[in-house]
């Protein structure tokens, strides 16, 4: 009887795994969510980026559309063994910013919250050179 159990844990195990993959792969092939804002001096990109670590952030501007791609590495837990690897590791997104949009990416910058988005602000008419990726301070870490 308890190898019978065994065997229907193990099917158990490899088909929630199996789902687990193919619900990750989705995940990556699914374009992150965004909003896009205008002031009167800049566009402000606002992604979905949980679980990203600023290392882990790239953002390109070209030809008025915002590129960025998230690599996610999961953590690991003494004493637990991954069942459902449902997260996607390798996300990306595109914002299309108005055709009218006079911007360059000279002055962008992009900045990581604690709360898992990635604000990508790029000033009208700018003049600095490439997009500065910030995590935001860990206001916690000070006390």
């Amino acid at each position: 009887m308890a190898r019978i159990v065994d065997t229907g844990r193990s099917v158990f195990r490899r088909a929630l795994e199996k789902v687990g993959r193919g619900w990750s792969k989705m995940q990556e092939r699914r374009p992150l969510s965004y909003d896009l804002l205008e002031s009167d001096d800049a566009y402000l990109v606002v992604f979905d980026a949980p679980g990203v670590r600023g290392e882990d952030v790239k953002v390109k501007f070209l030809d008025h559309t915002v590129e960025v791609r998230l690599d996610r590495f999961r953590e690991f837990y003494d004493g637990f063994e991954l069942m459902f690897p449902g997260r996607g590791l390798t996300l990306s997104g595109s914002a299309t910013l108005p055709a009218d949009a006079d911007v360059t990416p000279q002055g962008a910058t992009a900045t990581l919250t604690r709360n898992g988005t990635l604000e990508v602000e790029i000033p009208k008419d700018g003049v600095a050179d490439d997009v500065q990726v910030v995590e935001e301070e860990d206001a916690d870490a000070d006390e």
